[in-house]
């Protein structure tokens, strides 16, 4: 294939890849809402949402690395369009079971888990594809195109699911979900995973055994000290974070009483603020220090988590407490992009082919190995104690640990430019005496 056609066709996927995106999220998005708010109002425990969330976020965990060697060694696409299949299978059992049996909690938490598996194959293999699907000079604009199309969705759904939630039944969010996780499938299928592809002979990979090829994945993890920074910091910050995944909801919808509505606009805000941060990101040039980039940005995590609890210490209307929280998740969207966008576009272009599958899924199993714990921790804090000493003391240790975890030796280990500019810097300032 000559590189005119091979470019054509980059853009094909370019645009298919986005929109698939946008289908599918916006269904899964969808489909979240209305479940937990089902689950808040039908239960009114912190614990129960908590344990849904649990149910999202174990089978990543415990599934990443063996789907990083499944990703490596198998056909991608294959891999991509059979979990989108089975994400569509496992909505319509749902839905028949529902009119067969009515909606109970384990039936919502044994979907949540399917789908979370489903989901981790999806991911690593359509995030370990990017590089094939799209030449290099636009690697930057495809993951910014992508994270648009979800922020996009993101905008929408919450908006549309506080809108018909109450007025429309359950299934009508499930089938929703399941239409658009079957667009995305035929989308999907039209897509060529190896276009420019730098991965070795099919033959030679399958003659790898399983804990081999896991070591191998570890051993090229090991000699990059940027992933393994962002691996520990990933594995602590993410447990203080669980205040956050748990406490936000619940506060917001059991505590202050806040209106499905207006709860689907804070969650919008928050899409707002990651899709014009996209926007940004698609035109500028990349970060030459991304680790840095990303410290700061969780600093900043780490005081909005703090401030979340300013509506509960202060005296302020049910308009003022709503718009405080829009402007809190519009800065909490901002920072995930800063944190994000610059790594992810970082990975694909140096991160080898024959490893992405399993570099991913190891970035992913340490960015979610304790959420779990944390869940259930501050699932049970929530339901005994105050809100407001939980978020503030999680914040104080969030702060903390990313302010050790990327202290100056760790950036200098992993941006070796930084020491040299800070010798630089230093001799400018002394040159003048």
């Amino acid at each position: 294939m000559d590189d005119a056609v091979k470019l054509k066709k980059a853009t094909q996927h370019l645009w298919t890849f986005t929109i698939s995106k946008l289908i599918s999220t916006f269904g899964a998005s969808v489909y979240t809402f209305a479940i937990s708010f089902y689950i808040l109002q039908m239960t009114g425990s912190a614990s129960s949402f908590a344990m849904n969330l649990i149910f999202s976020i174990l089978p990543r965990a415990v599934l990443g690395p063996f789907a990083g060697y499944v990703v490596d060694k198998y056909n991608r696409k294959v891999i991509v369009i059979s979990a989108q299949i089975i994400t569509v299978l496992t909505i319509l059992s749902l839905i028949g079971y529902m009119m067969a049996f009515g909606l109970s909690l384990p039936a919502i938490y044994t979907v949540t888990a399917i789908l979370a598996m489903t989901s981790t194959f999806s991911g690593v293999a359509f995030s370990s594809s990017i590089s094939s699907l799209i030449d290099e000079t636009r690697i930057q604009k495809a993951m910014s195109l992508n994270q648009m199309s979800i922020s996009f969705a993101a905008i929408a759904s919450p908006a549309v699911g506080g809108i018909l939630y109450g007025t429309v039944s359950l299934e009508v969010f499930l089938v929703l979900f399941a239409v658009a996780s079957a667009v995305a499938v035929i989308l999907e299928s039209t897509m060529n995973f190896t276009l420019y592809s730098r991965r070795t002979e099919e033959s030679e990979r399958k003659q790898e055994k399983m804990l081999e090829n896991m070591k191998a994945g570890l051993a090229y993890v090991k000699l990059q000290p940027i992933l393994l920074s962002i691996m520990i910091i990933a594995l602590s910050v993410n447990f203080m974070f669980g205040a956050f995944q748990v406490g936000y909801s619940f506060v917001l919808i059991d505590q202050l009483k806040m209106s499905a509505q207006h709860f689907g606009f804070t969650e919008a805000a928050f899409a707002i603020g990651m899709l014009l941060t996209s926007i940004y990101m698609s035109s500028r040039k990349e970060f030459k220090y991304p680790l840095l980039i990303s410290k700061r940005g969780i600093l900043v995590l780490g005081i909005m988590l703090a401030a979340i609890t300013v509506p509960l210490l202060l005296p302020i209307s049910y308009m003022q407490m709503l718009i405080f929280y829009i402007a809190l998740m519009f800065i909490q969207g901002v920072m995930i992009i800063f944190i994000n966008t610059p790594m992810q576009v970082y990975f694909q272009k140096t991160i080898d082919d024959d490893y992405k599958g399993r570099v991913f899924s190891l970035l992913e199993t340490f960015a979610i190995a304790l959420m779990p714990i944390g869940m259930v921790l501050f699932g049970v804090l929530f339901d005994v104690f105050p809100p407001e000493p939980i978020f503030l003391i999680s914040a104080v240790i969030l702060i903390a640990t990313v302010l050790y975890l990327t202290r100056t030796s760790v950036l200098v280990k992993a941006h070796p430019e930084l020491a040299k500019k800070s010798v630089e810097s230093l001799n400018k300032e002394v040159q003048p005496l």
